[in-house]
């Protein structure tokens, strides 16, 4: 069954060792190792796994293509901001960040992006 079948975010890279550093050096996630098909993997939460894989070309996708939740999205910010971490703003109609945050509902939200473009987000439940 895919309820418990654990998920991998494949997300493509046009520099891999940039990619690589920034999500080990700057994100903290735990390094799997390269695949013999150019991937290289990062521990996720809860059994998933972060894929990077090489695309010369990349991409450019408009969305979030990866939300980490967080108990504390103050404290995550300012940990990876100390890290190099560039976070977003925005001041849109029905979506306004305050210090990076944007209350959506029943979350609470922050933006960034890695290396190669890719959005990434930080939400935490309220």
């Amino acid at each position: 069954m895919l309820t418990k079948a654990p998920v991998t975010t494949m997300l493509p890279v046009k520099d891999l060792n940039r990619a690589r550093e920034f999500y080990e050096k700057r994100l903290g996630l735990k390094p799997i190792g390269a695949r013999q098909d150019g991937k290289f993997l990062f521990v996720g939460g809860n059994g998933g796994t972060i894929a990077l894989f090489p695309k010369p070309e990349g991409t450019k996708a408009e969305h979030t293509v990866v939300s980490f939740l967080v108990k504390d999205i103050a404290r995550e910010i300012k940990e990876l901001e100390q890290k190099g971490v560039v976070f977003e703003d925005y001041d849109f109609p029905g979506l306004k960040t305050v210090n990076h945050v944007c209350v959506l509902g029943s979350e609470k939200a922050a933006w960034f992006k890695d290396t190669e473009g890719n959005y990434l987000c930080l939400h935490e439940d309220i």
